[in-house]
């Protein structure tokens, strides 16, 4: 009797582990040795090669990608009484840090092809109180930002590139195009930290200025307030493991991109391009993949035949934010933004990670056609 096959995860972090421990347990002794645990040199070393990675003029680090967009959204002014426009389709802390501020989340549908923003839909919910918009680059793609830009002009956009870090947009890498990019270095996410944290970066010198200010209280100097900020700091031991990453980024986002190659090739070959819709990569939109994420018809029964099979999916996201109970609120209904609606039934991510071996692709496909076969 032969074993049976080991599961395919969806992610496993234990095999990055392997390539860079050694590197990290120097870079943590390094810390170790300055007993310098908050901001400090490392931190500042961070800042400044996240800098030329993105192709910005300021990056400040911070606590998380949460306190991100808080921080960005602050330095913008967002108060009570504000409304600030974004996806109903994203993660909770989006839409979390404008109720957090008084402000009203505003959402406008995403588009069928990218799950982004979509354009078309925005400019009718721009009002007078429109403070801010937060386009999400959504699984690693970029959203149209020429097109957000024109349907809103003069908004500033606070870009959420929780998922994105390394995505492009004609050019130009996401969190240079806005006001504002937020990043988010929670362990599993492409750059991922051994924690929280996050990044914001701007090309405003002034803001960047602010947001120093806006992480440490609105202080400066020592003991000096001239605004109620927040603690927005970020570890030095969080920086530098991220030191040590960042220069693998862009062999890992290729790694991502030809394994997302692979599974076109291999959905094709097994005759599943007319039942499963894979994600596209659209003229000028980067796509790095954080997120591998197919369209399946019976979506939740499908996962529950994956998982018997030990091969991991998840769904991201299974609720629109509109139909989140904690924005009730809001007045939205079911049936307000079909587009969100339709994707939340129908999203599946599959395996994606760079350490992600061939054989293991074929497995997942290999389930996904048997059970519609």
């Amino acid at each position: 009797m032969t074993d049976p096959k080991p599961p395919v995860p969806l992610f496993d972090l234990k095999r990055q582990w392997l390539e860079v421990n050694d590197d990290v347990h120097a870079a943590v002794e390094r810390v170790f040795a300055t007993q310098q645990f908050i901001l400090g040199p490392e931190v500042a070393a961070l800042e400044s090669e996240c800098a030329a990675y993105l192709g910005v003029k300021r990056a400040v680090a911070v606590s998380s990608g949460t306190d991100a967009l808080l921080a960005a959204l602050m330095t913008l002014g967002v108060e009570a009484g504000d409304e600030v426009i974004t996806s109903p389709f994203t993660f909770f802390a989006t839409a979390g840090v404008i109720h957090r501020l008084g402000a009203r989340p505003v959402f406008a549908d995403i588009g069928p092809r990218d799950f982004n923003l979509d354009p078309g839909k925005l400019a009718a919910t721009v009002t007078p109180r429109t403070k801010a918009i937060i386009p999400v680059h959504l699984y690693g793609q970029a959203a149209d930002m020429a097109a957000i830009k024109a349907a809103a002009p003069g908004i500033p956009l606070v870009e959420d590139c929780a998922q994105a870090i390394g995505t492009s947009y004609n050019g130009v890498r996401v969190g240079g195009i806005g006001a504002f990019g937020c990043f988010s270095f929670f362990p599993t996410k492409n750059l991922g930290a051994f924690g929280d944290a996050g990044l914001v970066t701007t090309n405003d010198e002034a803001a960047g200025e602010k947001l120093l200010d806006m992480r440490m209280h609105g202080m400066r100097p020592k003991y000096v307030h001239h605004f109620v900020g927040g603690n927005f700091r970020m570890d030095a031991l969080q920086a530098a493991i991220l030191r040590v990453k960042l220069p693998r980024l862009p062999g890992w986002i290729a790694k991502r991109q030809a394994g997302a190659a692979h599974y076109r090739e291999l959905f094709h070959a097994a005759g599943l391009d007319g039942t499963v819709g894979v994600p596209e990569e659209l003229p000028g939109r980067g796509h790095t993949y954080h997120q591998y994420v197919v369209r399946a018809p019976r979506r939740d029964q499908l996962r529950e035949h994956m998982a018997k099979q030990g091969v991991g999916a998840e769904v991201y996201y299974p609720i629109s934010l509109h139909e989140q109970k904690c924005f009730v609120d809001l007045g939205y209904r079911t049936g307000d933004f079909p587009e969100s609606e339709r994707a939340e039934a129908e999203v599946l991510a599959l395996p994606i990670f760079p350490e992600l071996r061939a054989d293991e692709r074929e497995r997942v496909v290999a389930s996904i056609a048997e059970f519609y076969r």
